[in-house]
């Protein structure tokens, strides 16, 4: 399978994106929107090192550009696992269940790749929770004529962070071991419950400054 959609023009990725392909879906969707919010935060940075006005603060932009440029990367890598994660899981629905040994079989294959298809759309909302974060510091040091893009990134990365839930939620939701199911889902809703809000309030900022 070719995963590596991040290589293909915008129009095509919309266009396999569209199609009855099984890849990708929405969790590789969520981690390069989570990309593109990542970037534009890291374009304020941009273009905030070097200019004179911003000396104080140069050195921890520069910084922040270091950790978007590698939650970027991050992400761009993500949509690829999350498109590797889903065949060995779609390949366990089709396993053959006519005797208890097939059945066995199938429910013991299945459980390992909901974990590991749980597993990816898990680490795209802790890059955006990171994200969410480098963007809090854009928007306090980045300059101010390119301030609505640190608005827009951050919006970027919470609808990322919620649209990977949902790829946790739909795999835990079939797990037999209901256990491990909320464990993964704790996780998920405190990410959710703590940078939902936070996201928020750094976008209410940002228009404010307009207003």
């Amino acid at each position: 399978m070719d995963t590596l959609f991040t290589k293909r023009s915008c129009e095509e990725f919309v266009e396999i994106l569209a199609s009855a392909a099984p890849v990708p879906g929405g969790g590789g969707g969520s981690a390069l929107v989570g990309a593109l919010g990542v970037a534009l935060g890291n374009m304020v940075g941009s273009l905030t090192v070097g200019k004179p006005k911003f000396a104080d603060v140069e050195a921890d932009v520069i910084e922040l550009k270091r950790q978007a440029d590698a939650l970027q990367q991050r992400l761009l890598n993500l949509v690829a696992k999350d498109a590797e994660s889903f065949e060995p899981l779609s390949k366990a629905y089709g396993l053959p269940k006519s005797t208890e040994a097939e059945k066995a079989h199938k429910a013991e294959v299945m459980e390992g790749c909901l974990r590991e298809a749980c597993s990816v759309p898990l680490a795209i909302m802790e890059a955006c929770v990171e994200a969410i974060d480098l963007h809090q510091q854009f928007a306090a040091k980045g300059t101010p004529i390119a301030i609505s893009d640190v608005g827009v990134g951050v919006k970027l990365c919470q609808a990322a962070l919620q649209g990977a839930s949902l790829n946790v939620f739909i795999n835990t939701s079939s797990m037999i071991d209901r256990d491990y199911a909320k464990a993964t889902e704790d996780k998920a809703n405190k990410m959710l419950a703590d940078y939902v809000p936070k996201a928020e309030a750094i976008f209410t900022d940002v228009a404010g400054r307009f207003k």
